[in-house]
């Protein structure tokens, strides 16, 4: 067989001519995103010189990579070509989920408290996640993030939206052991993590508590960072507003109180060095 750039299949074979329109599925599409990523750190490249390399547009390259829309084999072969990897290998066989219980799919696995749908239904909403801006001294970041029960792990899951910086968008599992009293959004890809740990919901629905991840810095450097964080119920506020929150924004004072009430109840305790 023919072979192209980086030792890799040429963009169309007898085959894939029928299909490059074929859309890959979501967990193939997050794990794509997720190589092309990882690629683009290590190789100290921009969005633009790939989107230049694959011969794609910028908006399209933008859009699969911060999940607005699925990759498709067309696409995906591109890319491929340009970097000279197979980002379909790494992206199959998809990362497999936690087996659900034998009995049936409204019980959590142990893995995340065993809990069954119906005791944590109220959890299930759209939330305004606020934490630190963690690039403007001063400011805050928001975005919007879903949870909701998926019924084939099953478990609550949770997406995150509205990021102004959409690569980064998390999502993951939702843990509700009965034992600590607080409730984990975790992310784990490949062994990565990013956790949430937040307390039950006040009586108005809010969650407090701490986030802790990675802060992306010059090239691929990456470290450790914590701060706190809120996630107030979408309804609790009448015109939300996304993205970098400065003193301007109509909501920077009620954003600015809800995560000063994660230290000052305190929801969170933050021990210094």
């Amino acid at each position: 067989m023919r072979v192209g750039c980086g030792g890799l299949p040429p963009a169309t074979t007898e085959r894939e001519s029928l299909t490059t329109d074929t859309q890959l599925t979501d967990e193939q599409s997050r794990a794509v995103a997720a190589a092309i990523r990882e690629e683009l750190a290590r190789r100290r490249i921009s969005r633009q010189q790939l989107a230049e390399q694959a011969k794609l547009s910028l908006s399209t390259l933008e859009k699969a990579l911060g999940g607005r829309r699925p990759f498709t084999l067309a696409t995906t072969v591109r890319i491929e070509q340009a970097l000279g990897v197979s980002l379909r290998k790494q992206a199959a066989p998809a990362e497999p989920k936690p087996q659900a219980p034998a009995g049936g799919g409204d019980v959590a696995p142990d893995s995340l408290g065993s809990y069954s749908r119906r005791a944590v239904s109220w959890l299930e909403n759209n939330y305004i996640t606020l934490r630190p801006s963690f690039g403007e001294r001063g400011a805050i970041y928001a975005y919007r993030t879903e949870i909701e029960w998926d019924a084939t792990v099953p478990c609550l899951i949770f997406r995150e939206r509205e990021r102004s910086d959409a690569a980064y968008a998390q999502f993951g599992e939702v843990a509700v052991p009965n034992q600590s009293g607080h409730i984990y959004l975790v992310t784990n890809r490949s062994g990565q993590h990013r956790l949430i740990t937040v307390s039950r919901p006040t009586i108005t629905g809010e969650l407090y508590g701490i986030l802790t991840t990675l802060l992306s810095g010059r090239g691929s450097a990456l470290t450790p960072i914590a701060a706190p964080v809120a996630l107030l119920p979408i309804a609790n506020i009448a015109a939300p507003t996304f993205g970098r929150i400065g003193e301007a924004d109509v909501n920077y004072e009620t954003y600015r109180k809800h995560l000063q009430k994660t230290i000052d109840e305190p929801f969170a305790v933050f021990v210094p060095a």
